[in-house]
């Protein structure tokens, strides 16, 4: 696995499991995580171990969003039929999505900020896996899809539940609260085509596993969710598609919220209001 990544003060960075080399020194001509998503996405990210300069352990490095700035935000709903269930819904015909603002993502770290109780006092909290997109595309086939992915980070997806239960049309509003996406440190880029399929994701709140399950048991998987979508507009470098939780847990302040997708990696936040 290669890790794309930057700092909280923009160095953009290029990994493996051995750790991260600033992304010029691996590839001079790519300045920006942003010149490198379609390189991700053909598969041809420099050898990080060839790059003339000192690796850097991920423990001694501050993260921030991965990008500076996103494209759209796809959100996926009732993307698991256990979910739906728990939620009294019935089980979707075609991808339930909706999109956020650019507003509503914050880094690795968080805070998760609730807002003020008087417009709402029932925000869950939601692990998600997120697919980034490498290559700007449309009408792309299921079994092409996995050309045009730069990879996949772990995000925490919020949902005031109680502004959505008042009216399904105030699903907007619902998600799109500032801190409402906080996305994972790292945007890991498959050196192989990565069976998604047997990879878990799990909601943790202070410790404690509140949901989880295995992607192969989402309604649409990944493959189907991006194509689907490039069906109705072009796909650009840098779109975001979050594909669906296992389960939302209720939050308050002084909770803590990680995001857990094996393989892939995990993203905490602390909840404040």
């Amino acid at each position: 696995m290669k890790y794309l990544a930057r700092t909280t003060d923009g160095r953009p960075l290029l990994g493996d499991d051995d750790g991260f080399v600033p992304l010029a020194s691996a590839a001079p001509d790519l300045e920006r995580i942003d010149d490198a998503l379609p390189r991700a996405a053909a598969g041809t990210l420099p050898d990080v171990a060839a790059a003339p300069a000192e690796r850097i352990d991920p423990e001694h490095v501050q993260f921030g969003p991965p990008l500076p700035e996103f494209g759209k935000l796809w959100g996926i709903g009732l993307n698991y039929e256990e979910h739906a269930g728990d939620l009294d819904e019935q089980r979707p015909d075609e991808p339930a999505s909706f999109m956020k603002p650019a507003s509503a993502v914050t880094g690795p770290g968080g805070p998760i900020t609730l807002p003020p109780a008087e417009q709402s006092d029932g925000v869950t909290a939601e692990a998600e896996l997120a697919v980034l997109i490498g290559r700007e595309c449309r009408g792309v086939a299921e079994e092409a899809v996995n050309d045009v992915v730069a990879g996949y980070l772990p995000v925490i997806d919020m949902t005031a539940e109680d502004i959505l239960q008042r009216n399904p049309r105030f699903l907007t509003r619902a998600k799109s609260f500032d801190s409402f996406l906080v996305v994972g440190p790292t945007v890991s880029v498959p050196e192989e085509p990565l069976a998604l399929e047997e990879l878990t994701v799990q909601t943790i709140v202070d410790d404690e596993v509140t949901a989880e399950n295995e992607i192969r048991n989402m309604l649409f998987p990944p493959e189907e969710i991006v194509s689907f979508h490039s069906d109705v507009m072009t796909l650009q470098p840098g779109d975001l598609f979050s594909t669906g939780t296992p389960g939302a847990e209720p939050i308050e302040p002084g909770d803590y919220v990680c995001a857990r997708v094996e393989m892939i990696g995990a993203v905490n936040a602390p909840v404040v209001r």
